[in-house]
């Protein structure tokens, strides 16, 4: 059996620096077949953490999708960051090390893990600088990473964070976040499903794109691109948007996919994610 939601919300997240983040962008759709709705509001990570707080306090029947790699890789290497003695054993403490570290950096930003002088040494950063540790070309993946650019998109590494494609700064930003959640939100695989209450779990927007059948990339930048999306999922009437956006329109197509995707079973149970790799590295939904 698995758990039957009634909402489904899709958050675009971004590791940018600032308070107001234009790459972060949040869609609800009320289940399969429903037109998202898009939350017009300036986002900050703060104000998207207190919205979760908020629906946590609520008991809101909501599945959620997070935009970002909850973990960092372990599997690989036997550690998050080989060599430093500092290195976490297991997820939970990954996101308290981040937190930790970042103590005083405002907005939820993560430049001072990355600027650290043991973690520095696993990173790409911008200006050319690349740790001795970084690993050998595209940098490190988790298993998930690595069953995602064999048959569904080129997931990148979270020790990257340069380019456009990266991910590795809003992945160690929501890593803040969801210490300081602290449970009162439970993070699909490292917490078990709650009866009731919301539930986050990270998805990867590209998927939703693919899977709408979108040809010529995942990017919506018009009416009629969200339109042909959506209608991958069932729907005719898109929502009508100020601004399409990459953000926007990724958040909302891919809250239609999730309202489809969570109910199939497959997903819930990946062939290959055991306790152990659920408890280090965590999972993208969708990949089964």
């Amino acid at each position: 059996m698995i758990r039957r939601f009634r909402r489904f919300a899709c958050i675009d997240w971004s590791g940018a620096k600032g308070e107001r983040q234009k790459g972060i962008a949040v869609a609800v759709s009320d289940g399969t077949g429903r037109t998202p709705k898009l939350i017009e509001r300036a986002w900050s990570r703060p104000a998207v953490l207190d919205w979760l707080l908020d629906h946590a306090a609520r008991h809101s029947d909501l599945l959620v999708g997070m935009d970002f790699s909850a973990a960092l890789p372990f599997i690989d290497a036997g550690a998050y960051f080989p060599g430093w003695s500092e290195s976490p054993t297991d997820a939970r403490g990954l996101w308290r090390l981040v937190d930790e570290l970042c103590t005083g950096e405002p907005h939820l930003g993560a430049g001072l893990l990355v600027d650290h002088p043991e973690a520095s040494r696993h990173f790409r950063r911008h200006g050319g600088r690349q740790g001795d540790l970084f690993g050998p070309g595209n940098g490190r993946h988790r298993l998930v990473e690595r069953l995602t650019r064999e048959g569904h998109a080129p997931a990148t590494s979270s020790f990257n964070l340069v380019g456009a494609a990266q991910v590795g700064k809003a992945s160690l930003t929501a890593m803040r976040m969801l210490h300081r959640l602290d449970g009162r939100v439970p993070v699909w695989p490292f917490d078990p499903i709650p009866e009731r209450g919301p539930l986050i779990v990270e998805i990867y927007t590209t998927i939703a794109a693919r899977q709408a059948g979108l040809k010529g990339g995942s990017k919506m930048r018009d009416a009629d691109r969200l339109r042909a999306g959506l209608a991958g999922y069932g729907i005719t009437r898109p929502p009508a948007l100020v601004r399409y956006d990459d953000h926007s329109t990724d958040a909302i197509l891919t809250a239609a996919w999730l309202a489809q995707a969570a109910e199939n079973p497959a997903l819930w149970h990946p062939a290959l994610l055991t306790d152990e790799i659920a408890a280090l590295e965590g999972w993208t939904f969708g990949i089964p």
